[in-house]
């Protein structure tokens, strides 16, 4: 019995209470089910009773008892104590646990997945660098974080849409047309220009395409290496983050919004609502209507639109794509973006609570010998998302940096997570899974028929399972659907992380206490039928676990 089937146990109990008369309060939608902190207080606990003690008019331990007598006489549930103010320490039945196991080989791949989500469709924007340049450390972040959120929202039932937004208009992209055109004529790029090795290596792409582009005038030049340098820039992009695992569903150009009028119809809606004024040649939306801390100019007195006008622009567009809610994940330099931000949705008419989520990521530096690994100013004086897949591997960097709460600089020791042993979380964890395939062909070599494949729960007895360590792994192996649930809700892809370092360390001790598998002429039994299939179970968590992280769980090692 998972955590979930647990509580649609305890509420039903509470419906039967009611409908008998011995308490008089509406059924909660939801009931918290935890894992004590003591085992020796059971299996799971639940505070229901404290909760339903006021609308009850009646002690919480009174609730309390009349609830455990309900759940006594529940299928499945060996013990009920009333402990403490009120709280509900649950026993499962022998054999209860065990189905856990059962469920989770059963289930495979659909095993942690809920429809929490379901009927929520997600516009969630991430990386989103300038296309200017390679894909920086900093952006390999958000890469790892915004690609384990996406997969963790769809594990809670949401339709997400992943997207990446090209800047690709604005000065900074006439400053690269130029860097390019320079390194194309043989001249030093502009002081204000890009550096670094992949400049020349863009201008001579852009040359090559079109041989004669530097017997042109030089005004007719800049055009096209902009154009084509961006167009270069974009496919490298593309291409390394593929290379890292991570896809969009679109690559939105902003250039669009300019060429289709989505500015102009922008600013006329926000005009219509009466959020719009004119100052000192400009055109201004008053954001300090909706909590900014000062109005912003939308097109300047010069009759060009601001970055802040094609954002109106391009958050409407999405919201017309028909996204219900619209995440966007931006670097540490971008905080204060964020009231702009909601002011404008709020301009818009839309709830910013409802329609709009922004999640602000901190610096991540890669370490070797315990100092920060810089790159020379030839090369740009960046980290790039190559350079870290190269020092420790695409598995150990994404799984490095989903692993830390974004809210906080790290620092990738490249010594610590190239390391082929125990201290290495990712390794910790993807061994753990290693072992359990060995153990499951060293079974299939014996001869030995679990039946794991396909399922058929019926040729397994769950009540073997009623060691101590069998006990602990079959309650952490019931939290996962828990742990997605919130990490998903929370958008905290560490958290799976972090809970699947201790469930490896909890299989671990169960498996150094437990034999699995019989010793020379010794027969199978159905205690090595149920243990193989706890074993399977464990496989199939972490796998789970480690695909919502991006990372591949091997079979050997």
């Amino acid at each position: 019995m998972t955590p979930e089937q647990l509580r649609d146990v305890v509420r039903t109990a509470v419906a039967a209470a009611v409908e008998r008369g011995v308490l008089a309060v509406p059924v909660p939608d939801d009931v918290v089910v935890e894992r004590p902190k003591n085992p020796e207080h059971g299996d799971y606990a639940t505070n229901v009773a404290l909760r339903l003690a006021k609308p009850a008019g009646r002690p919480p331990r009174a609730v309390a008892e009349a609830l455990a007598e309900e759940l006594r006489a529940r299928p499945g549930i060996a013990a009920v104590d009333v402990a403490g103010p009120g709280f509900l320490n649950i026993t499962l039945a022998q054999g209860a646990l065990g189905r856990i196991a059962v469920d989770a080989v059963t289930a495979g791949p659909a095993y942690g997945r809920t429809g929490t989500l379901a009927g929520q469709r997600l516009n969630l924007e991430f990386v989103s660098a300038n296309p200017t340049g390679p894909v920086t450390l900093g952006s390999t972040r958000w890469a790892a974080v915004g690609d384990a959120v996406g997969r963790l929202l769809e594990a809670s039932g949401a339709d997400v849409h992943r997207e990446y937004y090209v800047n690709d208009a604005g000065a900074q992209i006439e400053r690269f047309g130029r860097s390019l055109q320079a390194a194309a004529l043989g001249r030093p790029v502009p002081e204000d220009g890009y550096q670094g090795d992949y400049v020349e290596t863009v201008a001579r792409q852009v040359v090559a395409a079109d041989p004669g582009l530097v017997e042109r005038p030089e005004d007719e030049q800049l055009p096209v290496f902009a154009e084509r340098g961006v167009e270069a820039m974009v496919a490298d992009i593309r291409a390394t983050l593929e290379g890292f695992g991570v896809h969009f569903d679109t690559f939105f150009s902003e250039r669009t919004l300019h060429a289709s009028g989505a500015l102009e119809k922008a600013v006329a809606r926000l005009r219509e609502q009466g959020h719009v004024f004119e100052a000192d040649d400009a055109v201004w939306l008053r954001t300090t209507d909706f909590g900014d801390d000062k109005d912003r100019v939308l097109v300047k007195a010069d009759g060009e639109p601001t970055y802040f006008a094609a954002d109106c622009a391009y958050y409407l567009d999405k919201r017309a794509r028909g996204f219900d809610r619209v995440v966007i994940m931006l670097g540490a330099d971008h905080s204060g973006y964020v009231g702009r931000y909601k002011a404008l949705v709020a301009a818009a008419g839309d709830d910013p609570d409802t329609h709009l989520e922004i999640l602000i990521g901190q610096l991540v530096n890669l370490v070797r010998d315990g100092e920060p690994v810089r790159m020379s100013k030839r090369k740009g004086n960046f980290v790039l998302l190559t350079d870290l897949v190269e020092a420790v591997g695409t598995d150990a960097a994404r799984y490095a940096l989903a692993r830390a709460s974004v809210d906080q600089q790290i620092d990738i020791d490249a010594d610590l997570w190239s390391r082929q042993s125990n201290d290495n979380p990712v390794f910790y964890v993807q061994y753990a899974h290693a072992r359990i395939s060995s153990v499951l062909r060293n079974a299939a070599d014996l001869g030995i028929d679990a039946s794991l494949t396909p399922p058929t729960p019926g040729d397994v007895d769950a009540g073997q399972l009623t060691h101590e360590r069998e006990n602990a792994l079959l309650r952490a192996l019931g939290e996962f659907p828990r742990v997605l649930t919130s990490a998903a809700e929370l958008r905290a892809p560490h958290r799976v992380a972090r809970y699947l370092e201790e469930l490896a360390g909890t299989y671990h001790r169960f498996y150094d206490a437990c034999r699995v598998l019989p010793r020379g002429d010794e027969e199978a039994t159905a205690l090595t039928v149920a243990r193989l299939w706890l074993c399977a179970a464990t496989a199939v968590v972490l796998r789970n676990g480690l695909g919502v992280l991006g990372v591949g769980a091997p079979e050997r090692m």
